[in-house]
């Protein structure tokens, strides 16, 4: 968490609202974009082999098949990188308003289409924690699909929460062996059931299970880049005529102030 201080007002730049005029302000996104593009090239390094179909004179090289597990700012990011190197792709997300994004990328949606999957979005875009029902349905399609994968790249998350398992020990196990799994939630607990923090796991059945941390920090100069314009924006919101001034009527700075006057102030962090 980035905080800037301002009259004893600390600010989470975690906590600025997905709205069009603060999206230059967007740490989130900025930073998830890049962890989307780099697990991509983490997870090609890993594999081994050739992403693309390549027709030889010694034969045909299979393009590899890539699953994106949670269609938000990182995994879109993913499924273009992907895409870009040759892949077949598929995706999965609870939101429905993610179907048409990842079919614009030229990728395959995949999920269970029913009413509740149809309602699974909030009104600030992220997914609502779905039913025990229906997890148990998208686990079964899902799991069928990734017996055939050869990377999956995880990367769900809920705002205050942990992140939610999407790949069991079991559904690893039926994976073939050189095929690589890359959890960008591995930080919140994990998508992948068997994921360490810092750690690539190799399971007895020959599956890497990928657990860097911070993947934007693997594209260091890009990271600090973007996310040193994030907080020029966002500090620019408190200077008038070259004064400081806070305004904390302001719909950016309210929903992004953490402590004020020596009280915590939002509802997110407030015990």
């Amino acid at each position: 968490t980035a905080l800037a201080q301002a009259n004893a007002t600390a600010f989470a730049m975690e906590f600025v609202p997905r709205i069009s005029r603060a999206q230059v302000m967007d740490a989130l996104s900025s930073q998830a974009n890049l962890a989307g593009y780099r697990a991509v090239i983490e997870a090609a390094y890993a594999y081994g082999k050739g992403f693309p179909m390549m027709m030889t004179a010694a034969g045909t090289v299979a393009p590899a098949k890539v699953f994106i597990m949670g269609v938000g700012v990182a995994g879109l990011q993913a499924i273009a990188t992907a895409r870009r190197l040759g892949a077949v792709v598929t995706a999965t997300d609870v939101r429905p308003a993610t179907k048409e994004q990842v079919e614009s990328l030229g990728a395959k949606f995949l999920a269970v289409e029913d009413e509740e999957f149809r309602n699974a979005q909030t009104a600030g875009g992220y997914a609502k924690p779905m039913s025990p029902e229906y997890q148990a349905k998208q686990a079964a399609l899902t799991g069928e699909h990734i017996k055939k994968q050869d990377i999956v790249i995880t990367t769900a998350l809920i705002p205050g929460r942990a992140a939610p398992v999407l790949v069991s020990a079991a559904q690893v196990a039926t994976m073939k062996p050189g095929s690589v799994l890359i959890d960008l939630a591995v930080e919140a607990g994990g998508n992948v059931e068997g994921a360490k923090v810092g750690e690539v796991v190799t399971t007895a059945n020959g599956v890497s299970i990928v657990g860097h941390a911070n993947l934007p920090g693997r594209i260091a100069s890009d990271a600090s880049a973007l996310y040193a314009k994030n907080l020029v924006a966002f500090v620019g919101l408190m200077i008038v005529d070259g004064a400081l001034a806070l305004d904390l009527e302001d719909e950016i700075l309210k929903a992004s102030a953490v402590t004020h006057g020596g009280a915590v102030v939002h509802e997110g962090v407030r015990g």
